[in-house]
């Protein structure tokens, strides 16, 4: 039994889910999203809880089980409280502002690069700090990705653009 996959999730007093054949539905405070999973799962709301069963014990079906589950409960935490994700810009010269909804990035091209944010997610600079929210854990994830690929940290000086938090292994250069 997949022990992830076994856990019921309990279903917030602000969040309405509901289940149509193979697809799902959240509903909160944040916004509405409806994802279609594999129609293998069951997928049933009973008593505040939503409950995801698989049909028997093949390794398939027990790897979408628990991915199954996962997905339902990170739909029903972003609904509730967003997701969010910070990068941040270290380098001589290197900035961010705001243009509307879109990001002018400065980060060493002999052009700004433009970062259009994808539908349901919202995109702020405050400093040399960039601010990734949403109510769509993939979504927010891939647009941060998105972002931290226009400069990647590098390993010598560490300029770049890297998560809040993360750990740059750097190299000791030339040894003349």
């Amino acid at each position: 039994m997949s022990r992830i996959g076994a856990k019921p999730i309990p279903i917030p007093e602000k969040v309405e889910v509901s289940v149509q054949d193979s697809t799902v539905t959240v509903k909160g405070t944040n916004g509405e999203i409806t994802k279609e999973f594999a129609s293998e799962m069951e997928v049933r709301v009973d008593d505040g809880e939503v409950i995801v069963e698989r049909p028997d014990d093949n390794k398939s079906y027990r790897a979408l089980h628990g991915l199954t589950r996962s997905m339902i409960a990170s739909m029903i935490e972003g609904v509730e409280k967003r997701f969010e994700k910070r990068l941040e810009l270290s380098g001589v010269g290197y900035r961010v502002r705001n243009q509307g909804n879109n990001l002018l990035i400065e980060v060493g091209y002999s052009h700004p690069v433009e970062v259009e944010p994808k539908p349901g997610i919202e995109l702020e600079a405050e400093d040399n700090t960039i601010t990734v929210r949403g109510i769509d854990k993939q979504l927010v994830g891939e647009m941060a990705a998105e972002i931290r690929a226009i400069r990647k940290p590098e390993p010598y000086k560490g300029k770049g653009i890297r998560y809040v938090g993360e750990y740059i292994r750097r190299k000791e250069g030339k040894i003349g």
